[in-house]
């Protein structure tokens, strides 16, 4: 059984949007055991997303429900996941 890192990409609703909240609620969600990478990118004109990688077990791995879950969040526009990589 091995790990899987997975990267996530969070858009917010729009420039005005907290991201530092988004944040601590996306580490609420995931949980800092699993958190590995929380970052603010640049896209374009002053808007930011968060790049947000964990760490899971490839055998129990629930990033469908994760993506979900993240999805859900107030300020979050859009969720997907962009890599996923076995460690």
């Amino acid at each position: 059984m091995g790990k899987v890192a997975v990267t996530y990409r969070i858009m917010p609703t729009g420039v005005e949007d907290n991201l530092g909240k988004l944040a601590e609620e996306v580490k609420g969600i995931i949980g800092a055991a699993n958190l590995a990478k929380l970052k603010e990118r640049p896209v374009a004109f002053g808007l930011k997303y968060l790049e947000v990688v964990c760490i899971m077990d490839d055998a129990t791995s629930n990033s469908a429900e994760i993506e979900a879950r993240l999805g859900e969040l107030k300020g979050a526009q859009s969720v997907e996941i962009t890599d996923v990589y076995l460690l």
